[in-house]
């Protein structure tokens, strides 16, 4: 399993490195829009967490870029200042969820696992597969 963290700040890609490394997860770092278009270009991944205000865009320009994939990453924003304006505008694009900082590492795997699942069964349904294979 593989997400793409995108986040300016070091110490969100400490910390989620200190969640995820235990459970096997493959983390691609990326500060801003740009490289993280850079790497989507050349990996795929199932989910995507993104800061919601980056120095060259954000969320938005993400979901927009991947949008023509067969069955694209979720995209999870993170904020500090998580609100219900923030989650409705993300769920009302497409986005996945929002996750609010600092990082509860219970909150960010249970999210991660339930993203991780619901891009599996897109992806099992767009590909034709069941989910038994």
């Amino acid at each position: 399993m593989a997400v793409l963290v995108v986040s300016p700040f070091e110490g969100d890609l400490r910390s989620l490195r200190g969640t995820l490394a235990p459970l096997n997860w493959t983390l691609y770092a990326a500060t801003g829009s740009v490289e993280a278009m850079e790497i989507l270009r050349r990996t795929s991944v199932p989910v995507i967490l993104c800061e919601s205000e980056l120095p060259d865009g954000g969320w938005r320009d993400l979901l927009a870029a991947v949008a023509g994939l067969q069955c694209p990453p979720l995209i999870i924003v993170t904020s500090q200042f998580a609100d219900e304006c923030l989650w409705a505008e993300v769920l009302n694009r497409g986005g996945y969820d929002v996750l609010a900082k600092p990082f509860d590492s219970f909150e960010v795997t249970w999210l991660m696992s339930m993203a991780w699942r619901r891009w599996k069964d897109e992806w099992d349904r767009s590909s034709g597969q069941s989910a038994m294979d």
